[in-house]
C-alpha cells in the first residue's frame, strides 16, 4: 500500500464540478485534500487558486498539487511562475506518468473542458501512484533551477 499523501487542490468556475469529484476520489483512495476552493460556478480569477496551491506544495504543507480550469492552460502558466513547483499539463495517463517519473512534477494541471471525468480520475490515480526514476532525470532537472546571479 502506498502512504497517504496530503494533496491540495484548486480550481476556477470552470473546473470546480472536476475538482470536487476528484477531492472525493482522492479521499476514498486514503489521501487527505487541502482544497482551496473555488466552490461554486460564480466567475473567479484562477491565478489566486494557482498561487493557493503552489504555496502549500512548495512549502512542503503538501506533497502533490491537482489545478483544474477550463483548459488547464491558465492554471499551468501562474504555477510554473513560483520556484520549487514543476506543474505539468497533463491530457491523458502517459503524460501524467512521464511527468512524475521523468520531470517529478509536484503539481499538474487538468483542462476540465478538454478531459472527460473517467480519464481524469485515471490521470489523477497515476499521478498520485508513480514516483521520480531520478538518475539522468535529476541532472536535467537541476538545470531548471535559476543560477546563483538568478535568485531573488
Amino acid at each position: 500500500m502506498t502512504r497517504s499523501l496530503i494533496i491540495a487542490l484548486g480550481a476556477d468556475h470552470g473546473g470546480v464540478s472536476l475538482k470536487n469529484r476528484l477531492a472525493k476520489a482522492i479521499l476514498e483512495a486514503g489521501h487527505d485534500v487541502r482544497d482551496f476552493g473555488t466552490h461554486d460556478n460564480a466567475s473567479v480569477d484562477y491565478p489566486d487558486y494557482a498561487h493557493a496551491v503552489c504555496g502549500v506544495v512548495a512549502g512542503a504543507e503538501a506533497d502533490l498539487g491537482i489545478l483544474v480550469c477550463g483548459t488547464g492552460i491558465g492554471m499551468s502558466i501562474a504555477a510554473n511562475r513560483h520556484p520549487k513547483i514543476r506543474c505539468a499539463l497533463v491530457h491523458d495517463v502517459t503524460t501524467a506518468r512521464l511527468t512524475r517519473q521523468h520531470n517529478d512534477a509536484n503539481i499538474i494541471a487538468l483542462g476540465a473542458r478538454i478531459v472527460g471525468e473517467e480519464v481524469a480520475l485515471d490521470i489523477v490515480r497515476a499521478f498520485l501512484t508513480t514516483e521520480f526514476e531520478g538518475g539522468r532525470h535529476e541532472r536535467r532537472l537541476a538545470k531548471l533551477n535559476p543560477a546563483p546571479s538568478e535568485t531573488v
